[in-house]
């Protein structure tokens, strides 16, 4: 159904779906359901151009005469028994207006109609290729309907019998079967191949009434390439039958397949003319007046002879006019070919001798045109003249004349004539932000913790690395590297360096506590090495309140004072080892480390281990020095 919309809109000229809209204002109007079938159809689905329109309407079709008048549509013929009205609508489009039928043939020839549905209306037509339709109306618009597989038959470019009957019922379908072979390149399929000779030996066109004589042969002039169709006819047999005095051989070939070539320019410029009227005095050139004058009068729709005898001072009134000073610029001249009629123009871009009027056509063909590729399509964007603007379309146009006369050549003279469609320039946009408030019980970061812990925690790491090593015994002087002290007055702190001694006693663990008495200095004995912890595990060590773990007989009164004011002993004992930092005091590595003989040698470690920085300390893994203790407890 959406392919079909799309076909709607874009395979047919606007002439077409402008004489398509009225009609379907019309059926809307009286109440009557309407669908477009038959060739229209099958030219859309094959990609072929679309030449005419078949409307069927469920309803008699002839009630609407009036109608379509009122809505620009100019009767050209009628046939009653199939209740159908022949209408040329402006830009040269031609349509069938008929009402949906169901047919029986009592006699071949002698058809019996009767109102019925549109699938009983597209089960009585010639060929599947024509018996599909597409709703026009709306909630349905674009569903297609084929109940006899036609597209299958377009696919394979095959013409199939509806009914087995068909040639015998109605035996035109012949003619029209070679027509469209002719103007298609299409053929029959195998069995309707085999009733299409039996028909033509069995004489199945001595049935054909005079309706239908007529109208096959009006349709050879409105043919693209009608002198192809007719040698078709002819090699078929089939023009003694329509009209014998009209043949090829009468023809002005020459001037048709100029006339050909003029209709193609004028068609790619959107010109779209029907040239049956102008294909009709090139068909009948070596004719008797009196043979042409018969041939006229056999036609269906009369409206198109005096199509025919209208051409020429038709075409007259608008060379006149194309000549005149109305059309003196390209621009002029331009309007007036889209706004007149296209048979006119066609016949005058053909026949005219006048050198002006030739001159104007070819620039028309060839020059005109390219001012569209100069249109300044980023300048307007710069100048903020987009296609949502109201009007885009009509300054579109008016810019593309001004090029097409030369007024417009740099693009300083585009800017000036451009500035009074460009809109102001926006406002600036503006930003608003939501000023900060202050909460009042607000948190502090967890940054500033962490730094008021790294300070309380460096404090105690300088007292303890002060008692700790002024006294303990310890391993051989490990480099340690420097640490930088927070506060200038502190200085350099040093890294405490661990220590396992051999042979002492471990005094059983007793916490310590803020009201022990600071006992008299001596000895210390190191149970396990000071931790210090670096920036980033203070804050873990103050919250939790966990220095390290001591027992000294005889510390500093200041280290003691440190230690007691800060943590317990118990609570670093069970939670130390458990949780390992994760910087290390100093990269000294701990499998280096030997056990220290002399007892001197702690002081000068201290002293050398003094420069040592605090923002690059790193711990030391403090497994093995916990596991080491225990072996000399036994």
């Amino acid at each position: 159904m959406a392919d079909y919309i799309y076909l709607l809109e874009n395979r047919l000229s606007q002439a077409q779906r402008d004489s398509l809209l009225a009609v379907r204002e019309v059926a809307r109007a009286k109440g009557l359901t309407v669908f477009l079938v038959g060739g229209a159809v099958r030219d859309m689905t094959s990609g072929s151009p679309v030449r005419d329109l078949d409307v069927v309407v469920q309803g008699n079709a002839l009630k609407l005469k009036k109608d379509i008048e009122k809505a620009h549509g100019v009767i050209t013929g009628e046939n009653e028994a199939g209740q159908a009205l022949f209408v040329r609508f402006p830009g040269g489009v031609r349509m069938e207006i008929g009402s949906t039928l169901t047919v029986t043939y009592p006699k071949p020839g002698k058809a019996v109609v009767k109102a019925a549905t549109i699938l009983d209306d597209l089960r009585r037509r010639d060929f599947t290729a024509n018996a599909m339709a597409l709703s026009l109306n709306d909630g349905s618009y674009g569903l297609l309907m084929d109940p006899l597989n036609g597209v299958a038959d377009i696919e394979n470019r095959e013409l199939r019998l509806v009914s087995n009957y068909g040639f015998i019922e109605d035996p035109v379908r012949m003619i029209r079967a070679a027509r469209l072979m002719a103007r298609l390149g299409w053929q029959m399929d195998e069995k309707t191949q085999a009733r299409y000779e039996t028909g033509k030996q069995e004489g199945y066109i001595s049935a054909m009434g005079e309706f239908h004589r007529g109208y096959e042969t009006e349709e050879i002039f409105h043919e693209e390439d009608p002198l192809r169709v007719l040698r078709k006819l002819e090699a078929e047999g089939w023009m003694k039958d329509l009209f014998p005095a009209l043949s090829s051989a009468k023809a002005n070939v020459t001037e048709l397949e100029k006339l050909r070539d003029v209709q193609s320019q004028l068609q790619m410029q959107g010109i779209q003319p029907e040239a049956a009227v102008a294909n009709f005095p090139y068909l009948t050139a070596k004719m008797a007046p009196k043979e042409v004058a018969a041939l006229k009068k056999s036609f269906a729709r009369q409206g198109f002879v005096h199509e025919i005898e209208a051409l020429e001072d038709e075409a007259k009134a608008f060379a006149a006019e194309f000549s005149g000073k109305g059309a003196a610029t390209p621009s002029q001249a331009w309007k007036l070919l889209h706004s007149a009629k296209p048979e006119s123009i066609l016949w005058v871009a053909h026949t005219s001798k006048n050198a002006g009027v030739q001159n104007k056509f070819k620039g028309f063909f060839t020059e005109w045109s390219q001012a569209k590729q100069k249109l300044p399509y980023a300048l307007m964007q710069e100048m903020r003249i987009v296609p949502d603007l109201p009007g885009y379309g009509e300054l579109l146009d008016k810019l593309f004349f001004e090029l097409m006369d030369g007024k417009l050549g740099t693009v300083e003279e585009m800017k000036a004539y451009l500035e009074p469609y460009s809109p102001p320039a926006p406002p600036p946009p503006v930003h608003l932000r939501r000023p900060r408030v202050a909460k009042k019980d607000a948190k502090p970061a967890k940054s500033r913790k962490k730094a008021a812990a790294g300070e309380e925690g460096g404090e105690s790491a300088e007292a303890l690395a002060a008692s700790d090593t002024s006294e303990v015994q310890a391993i051989a002087p490990v480099p340690a590297k420097s640490v930088a002290a927070k506060s200038g007055a502190a200085g350099k702190v040093a890294a405490p360096v661990k220590a396992v001694a051999k042979k002492v006693e471990e005094p059983k663990k007793t916490p310590v506590t803020k009201a022990a008495a600071a006992p008299a200095k001596g000895k210390a004995v190191a149970k396990a090495p000071v931790k210090v912890a670096a920036k980033g595990v203070v804050a873990k060590a103050s919250a939790k309140k966990a220095p390290a773990k001591t027992a000294s007989k005889t510390p500093a009164k200041k280290a003691v004072k440190a230690v007691a004011k800060k943590a317990p002993v118990k609570a670093a004992a069970k939670k130390a080892p458990a949780k390992p930092v994760k910087k290390a005091a100093a990269k000294s590595p701990a499998k280096k480390t030997a056990p220290a003989k002399k007892p001197a040698a702690a002081k000068k470690v201290a002293a050398k281990a003094a420069p040592a920085k605090k923002s690059a300390v790193k711990h030391a893994p403090a497994k093995k020095a916990v596991k080491v203790a225990p072996k000399k407890r036994r």
